[in-house]
């Protein structure tokens, strides 16, 4: 396959000169999204809204620049996510536009339509075959996004607890999952209490959407019920003594390649563009109410036709970068006995794993991992 073309642009901006989000659609012009015919079309602009008390989430500003750039190319643009399959402030379509609003994306501010892709109770789906799917036959994705005739995703490239970090391939898979979606996504392995390690405090518990965590009134540590536990991975993030592990070594994987089927079930057969901003690197997703320091400092923002080779392009990126001090990475690289992988990624979370991720979709024709980097 040949190489893909990645654009790049840091975050400099010149004294009276025109400002990032502006910048952000000149990148756009030059990576060649007005070669998308938009005239009159439905355009989805996929992003996440942050959950409440996380603020590293991408500023509505770049959504606005996005989304006015679409007009100019005469679409019909509208900001989307999916419900999430945990508790938090985005589990259906009327708390997660109170938590959009509140996060600052409001029809005005972005100047489009905000419509949640799986409707009310995230049960608005529908299956669409996944060409090559090995682990995946039909992704179950929201109809709002589907019904749509061009699909932008919109990131924001940062760490994440299970999956090393969160890029395109995720933002897509992932976010455009309905909340049956997701459970099939994330269904590929299911955690244990490591009993002497477990402190009873019932973080993990507040995580869990589906009753698969259990309190021990008498023994006061925390047990998984199996029955219930779809294997989100939520609890393993919220932990912070190590008490949780996964029964399935193999359950990262699994999720990787999942989110990759269900990345290239969103974009076939309809016009796609990609957009990265490598800002705030935080180590853990979006998702959490909560968010770290950055681990690396900020690099830039991406943009291709190719979201494999966008998501490549990013960690190749941050893997050049230096770890910022002060930060969850610095910390592990610090301590005495931190074994040293050589990947800011899974030095900062050990339990996560992302190659297979991008391995998987360049076996299944969802992109190229070669790219050409023009740097404007």
């Amino acid at each position: 396959m040949a190489k893909s073309k990645v654009y790049f642009t840091d975050f400099r901006t010149v004294a009276f000169g025109d400002g990032l989000p502006a910048k952000l659609q000149k990148l756009c012009k030059q990576a060649g999204i007005a070669e998308i015919d938009m005239d009159g079309k439905f355009v989805a602009i996929k992003l996440h809204f942050g959950e409440l008390g996380n603020i590293s989430y991408l500023r509505p500003n770049y959504a606005r620049a996005v989304a006015d750039l679409v007009k100019e190319l005469g679409g019909k643009p509208f900001l989307t996510d999916c419900n999430t399959m945990y508790p938090g402030s985005r589990k259906n379509a009327l708390e997660h536009l109170e938590c959009a609003w509140q996060n600052g994306f409001t029809p005005l501010t972005v100047g489009c339509p905000i419509l949640i892709g799986d409707g009310l109770k995230g049960t608005d789906d529908i299956e669409i075959p996944v060409e090559g799917g090995e682990f995946v036959k039909k992704a179950k994705i929201g109809r709002a996004v589907m019904d749509a005739d061009v699909f932008i995703s919109l990131t924001h490239f940062k760490g994440h607890e299970m999956t090393g970090f969160g890029g395109a391939i995720k933002n897509i898979g992932m976010g455009c999952g309905s909340r049956a979606g997701k459970t099939d996504q994330h269904s590929g392995g299911k955690p244990h209490i490591i009993t002497e390690a477990c402190r009873g405090c019932k973080r993990c518990q507040k995580e869990c959407a589906n009753g698969g965590l259990v309190f021990d009134a008498d023994m006061k540590k925390m047990t998984v019920n199996k029955d219930s536990c779809v294997g989100c991975g939520r609890c393993l993030g919220a932990c912070n003594f190590d008490a949780i592990a996964f029964d399935n070594e193999n359950a990262n994987e699994v999720l990787n390649c999942k989110m990759a089927e269900y990345t290239k079930a969103v974009v076939d057969g309809r016009p796609n563009f990609h957009i990265s901003l490598v800002v705030d690197v935080s180590p853990n997703c979006d998702c959490h109410c909560e968010n770290d320091a950055p681990i690396l400092p900020n690099i830039g923002m991406f943009a291709s036709f190719d979201p494999l080779a966008l998501d490549q392009a990013c960690v190749d990126a941050c893997l050049a970068a230096d770890p910022l001090p002060h930060s969850q990475l610095a910390e592990h690289l610090a301590a005495s006995d931190f074994h040293d992988h050589h990947d800011h990624f899974t030095n900062s979370s050990p339990e996560s794993e992302w190659k297979s991720c991008l391995e998987h979709a360049e076996k299944i024709g969802l992109g190229s991992r070669e790219y050409e980097l023009i740097r404007i």
